[in-house]
């Protein structure tokens, strides 16, 4: 079972953002202009400024548990660090394993669990207060989320109509990056269409580059390309009763974006060290692949969110001149646009909680970690002029544009047993997809029988 904030708004239409990303990313090529700076950096006066005010919590220590690893933590570190500056309170990071409600129950168990804790997934939430961990949040941290959030974000984090997540990181996940110098030598166009992408593969491949790398080690960027495939083909309706399991898994319109998925998942030269060595290949590697190697690297593009910037800034690769994006293609009418995101959840109700997720809910917390890269926010109040490149910015302008006119990432939506388990469910029935992408019906029947035990009812 889910909160009904699961889904909220997102039976909405989706067209508002696609329109905006698709006509926002075609300047993904230009670099940050004054008028940017100009127009959008005055709502909040920069990370310098303060929108909120915090207590004194001098002798106070908190621990915040979440699962980012590499810079994406150490970014996170940073605005810890300024909560500490501002409070006098001690932070400490617990990195957590997933999936994280398995890790905190652990902690919970053992007497330690940490203060506060960042949760991937919407059902994460919904398990976090139906085990009685998660504590509601205090009026102080609501009044902040309503002058921040759009309705949407804040309903999600909501369980019983009760106020218990603060969305403090949000990700695009409808974008594939590509590798510029493979496209000018393959004379290959961003693709608008799944025929478009097929052509641009063939292109790419016929210059003498692998076109895909596919991140088939780690479960769940599968099922954000089987999402984005699903969500444009299928329509919304379809995506929200799937992700509600009110449809079975082995409806004829997954078997539709099953086999359109085959059609670059099934051509062994399509990806980077073909279906074993996807297998095998984490996502940062996915990543990093595409944008070393000049103009040979093992891929000319790899799909994935906003966050693949992050990853970019290990390679020695620019985003907008060396790395470009677009919007993941239409495969139906229109192109999908699914969001994700990470709630910060109180597990230790304190004054010095209380007030770090006050503090998580502002812009102040937000453009702190804007200004490092690789970080979308779905605080409208944060300004533009704080992410560090035009791309990041028509992605993240684009976003709040779309106020609740999005669909949240299905798997997230789903009881982690099967939408967000290494090794289980969804995540391990879709590599066992790409490893034979021809058994189509097969991998329908894993995956309804895997999502019936989780959801505990026949579809």
């Amino acid at each position: 079972m889910r909160s009904k904030s699961s889904t909220f708004r997102t039976h909405r239409a989706v067209t508002t953002l696609a329109a905006l990303l698709a006509g926002a990313l075609a300047l993904s090529a230009c670099s940050g202009s004054d008028n940017d700076k100009k127009d959008n950096g005055e709502k909040t006066g920069g990370a310098t400024g303060s929108t909120v005010t915090l207590p004194k919590l001098n002798g106070a220590r908190l621990e915040v548990a979440a699962v980012w690893t590499g810079a994406e933590q150490a970014n996170f570190k940073k605005v810890l660090a300024e909560f500490e500056r501002r409070t006098g309170a001690e932070v400490t990071f617990v990195p957590a394993q997933d999936p994280i409600i398995n890790f905190l129950g652990s902690k919970i168990a053992g007497g330690q669990p940490p203060d506060v804790a960042l949760l991937p997934q919407p059902g994460a939430i919904k398990q976090a207060v139906d085990k009685g961990w998660a504590k509601p949040l205090n009026a102080g941290v609501q009044a902040e989320l309503a002058k921040n959030y759009s309705q949407g974000w804040q309903d999600i984090g909501k369980v019983g109509g009760k106020q218990y997540g603060v969305y403090y990181k949000a990700a695009n996940k409808s974008l594939i990056w590509y590798n510029a110098k493979v496209f000018e030598n393959a004379g290959a166009q961003e693709p608008k269409t799944w025929k478009d992408l097929l052509t641009a593969s063939r292109a790419v491949y016929d210059s003498g580059v692998t076109p895909f790398s596919v991140a088939g080690a780690d479960g769940w960027p599968l099922t954000d390309w089987f999402e984005n495939v699903y969500l444009s083909q299928a329509g919304p309706e379809k995506y929200d009763q799937l992700a509600q399991h009110r449809i079975k898994w082995t409806d004829p319109s997954v078997k539709q974006a099953l086999t359109t998925l085959a059609g670059i998942w099934g051509r062994k030269d399509y990806l980077a060290g073909g279906q074993k060595g996807a297998l095998q290949t984490e996502f940062p590697q996915s990543v990093t692949q595409t944008f070393t190697g000049g103009d040979q690297p093992k891929s000319a593009m790899v799909y994935e969110g906003d966050f693949v910037q992050v990853n970019i800034g290990e390679t020695k690769a620019k985003v907008g001149t060396d790395a470009k994006v677009f919007p993941f293609p239409a495969v139906g009418s229109k192109a999908p646009v699914v969001s994700g995101g990470d709630a910060a959840v109180i597990l230790k109700d304190s004054k010095a909680a209380q007030a770090l997720a006050t503090f998580l809910a502002s812009p102040d917390a937000a453009t702190i970690q804007a200004k490092l890269g690789g970080y979308l926010s779905p605080n409208k109040n944060v300004p533009l002029s704080a992410y560090p490149n035009a791309v990041q910015q028509k992605i993240a302008k684009a976003l709040i544009a779309s106020g609740d006119d999005f669909r949240f990432d299905m798997s997230d939506q789903a009881p982690q047993a099967f939408g967000g388990t290494p090794g289980k469910g969804e995540w391990k029935d879709l590599q066992d997809f790409l490893k034979n992408p021809g058994d189509v019906a097969g991998a329908q029947a894993k995956l309804e029988k895997d999502a019936a035990a989780a959801y505990g009812n026949g579809g």
